[in-house]
């Protein structure tokens, strides 16, 4: 059944055939949204500066945000990233440095060292996956995978998309079943697609503008910090 359901997700990807224009005002800025999310969450968290802090990117397709943990400052060598489809981790290996690892994986499968990263973060990856019980594999998986005193730093979408069957809105009381070991700290980010495409048609500063309203944005970032001691 598993294995069904990680088939279906990649057909669910290829079925995705919109381009996004990373010029592109709708695009760009709620990307810059979403870096100064993980600036903060990280700040607050005490992973900045990164020195020594090891990361890996579940799901991290073609490597922008391994690029930008490495615009922060962190390490190649500290950074690892992994993804389902085969052709995004090539394009990925293309973009990062040597020292950077990716690899083609699935997520709940991924052999990563127990306690071995102070972030794992994963950014869409969820909302993709329609089968509950796959969902909390890959979030045990990313538990064990988090050292204590660390975290999962968390991206995506918490609303349904009725003109898209191929997702489904993980919502904040969601997260919190998947880590109930966890410490949730959690914000919205992004302003709901729909109106950032329409409104950056029109003038793109209004982006910011209609962003100051928490009620308009329909993603999330969150910060879920594992405790040190025994019930980490």
């Amino acid at each position: 059944m598993a294995g069904d359901e990680v088939q279906q997700i990649r057909e669910r990807y290829a079925r995705r055939s919109m381009h996004y224009d990373p010029w592109a005002p709708s695009v760009y800025l709620p990307r810059q949204y979403l870096e100064r999310g993980i600036i903060s969450s990280l700040q607050r968290a005490g992973m900045l500066p990164p020195e020594g802090r090891r990361v890996l990117d579940l799901g991290c397709g073609m490597g922008n945000t391994l690029l930008f943990f490495l615009q922060l400052g962190f390490a190649p060598e500290s950074l690892q990233g992994i993804d389902l489809i085969e052709q995004r981790v090539a394009n990925a290996r293309q973009r990062l440095p040597a020292g950077v690892r990716v690899e083609a994986a699935e997520a709940s499968q991924f052999g990563g060292a127990t306690a071995g990263y102070d972030i794992v973060f994963q950014s869409m990856v969820f909302s993709s996956v329609l089968d509950r019980d796959l969902r909390q594999r890959i979030a045990a998986n990313m538990w064990r995978m988090v050292k204590p005193g660390g975290g999962v730093l968390w991206y995506d979408f918490t609303y349904d998309n009725p003109n898209n069957p191929d997702v489904r809105g993980m919502r904040v009381a969601e997260i919190r079943e998947l880590f109930p070991q966890g410490q949730l700290q959690v914000r919205r980010v992004t302003l709901a697609p729909p109106l950032a495409r329409a409104v950056t048609r029109i003038a793109p500063p209004l982006y910011g503008f209609l962003n100051a309203f928490p009620f308009l944005r329909t993603h999330v970032i969150a910060w879920i910090a594992k405790q040190n001691g025994p019930s980490s």
